[in-house]
């Protein structure tokens, strides 16, 4: 696979348009098999798909990106925003009521994450990491979806925003050599 075609912000843009797809296609459905078929892949990807942006996109816009914290902080708030409806909707029987509040609950989260970060972080990064970086991070962010497909063996649970933030910018940076004692 070409660098271009792996490019970590070409890949993301590319889930956010199969998320925005596969939620117009759960508007036409009413048969609640039906709509399991579309939500099921739907609720996975976009754990994965935060799960992975947050072991491979953000600690590399952390480190490269201007505005880096305060998009840093959003997106993990949004991830969790996005988590707790896919968590909420698995509740309750598919095409009730209450899923249905779930599901939309994930949507408005996720269409507004998508939009801050197409805006934000994606154009912050491709401004500061170059091609091959980008290439290298793509190849990273497919391994990781490709391993934990269907949501395997990932960890959903909500991410204190402050804390990732601190914990990323902590290895970030260059570490020091120890002095030596006595000298």
């Amino acid at each position: 696979m070409s660098d271009d075609m792996c490019d970590i912000t070409d890949l993301i843009l590319d889930d956010h348009d199969w998320f925005r797809r596969r939620f117009l296609a759960l508007d036409e459905l009413t048969d609640p098999r039906e709509l399991a078929e579309v939500w099921t892949p739907l609720a996975a990807l976009l754990d994965v798909h935060a799960a992975a942006e947050e072991a491979i996109f953000y600690p590399a816009l952390i480190r490269r990106g201007d505005d880096a914290e305060a998009e840093t902080l959003d997106a993990i708030g949004d991830h969790n925003d996005i988590r707790d409806g896919v968590r909420d909707a698995a509740r309750f029987p598919v095409g009730t009521e209450e899923w249905y509040e779930a599901v939309k609950r994930a949507r408005a989260a996720n269409s507004e994450h998508m939009a801050e970060e197409e805006d934000e972080g994606l154009a912050d990064f491709r401004r500061n990491a170059d091609r091959g970086l980008r290439a290298e991070l793509g190849r990273r962010f497919l391994a990781f979806k490709k391993e934990h497909e269907g949501a395997r063996g990932l960890d959903t649970g909500d991410v204190d925003p402050r804390r990732y933030v601190a914990e990323q910018e902590q290895r970030a940076r260059p570490r020091s050599a120890d002095p030596s004692p006595g000298v």
